[in-house]
């Protein structure tokens, strides 16, 4: 069984293509599985110590649809004590600058309060918006990345963060 489960929603293939590029620099689908949260259930979490989350910000700040169900309810019957969480998302900084990347942080303050201990924060240089309620102490919670206005920046910073979360998971 792979080591982390990545779970993932998304509306334009964006964060599924970002989900498996970072599943192939974590080492491949032996180290992590890939799960679509539209067809996930509270029981695919619990064999999991790691895990990514990935989530676009989507509207104004709101969570992605298929993510928006699990978060409403399946998500509380989740017990993340233990577990490292990463998190990432697309969303576009330039459009929607004053709730980029809000769904990341909804749903890392969310797995927080349920005992999951947040790993991979990422920084906010390079980065113009207004506000965010995905940066806490002055780094985003995980990895933003904006398809829309710098696509050309996710390779690198896909390779520069999964660097992290290897350490941090010990991979």
């Amino acid at each position: 069984m792979a080591k982390v489960g990545l779970f993932f929603g998304s509306q334009t293939g964006n964060t599924e293509t970002i989900a498996e590029q970072i599943q192939e620099e974590l080492g491949g689908d032996s180290v992590v599985a890939l799960h679509e949260i539209s067809d996930a259930s509270p029981d695919d979490f619990s064999g999991y110590d790691c895990i990514i989350v990935g989530c676009p910000t989507w509207d104004l700040g709101g969570i992605q649809s298929d993510w928006d169900g699990f978060y409403e309810g399946d998500l509380d019957s989740i017990d993340f004590s233990g577990k490292k969480i990463a998190y990432f998302g697309p969303g576009d900084q330039v459009g929607y600058s004053e709730n980029f990347q809000d769904a990341m942080g909804l749903l890392e303050e969310k797995i927080s309060g349920l005992g999951g201990e947040t790993v991979g924060h990422w920084s906010t240089d390079g980065y113009e918006h207004e506000a965010s309620k995905a940066v806490k102490n002055g780094k985003f919670v995980g990895l933003a990345l904006d398809e829309d206005n710098q696509p050309e920046l996710t390779d690198e910073r896909v390779k520069a963060w999964t660097a992290q979360i290897k350490s941090a998971f010990a991979l």
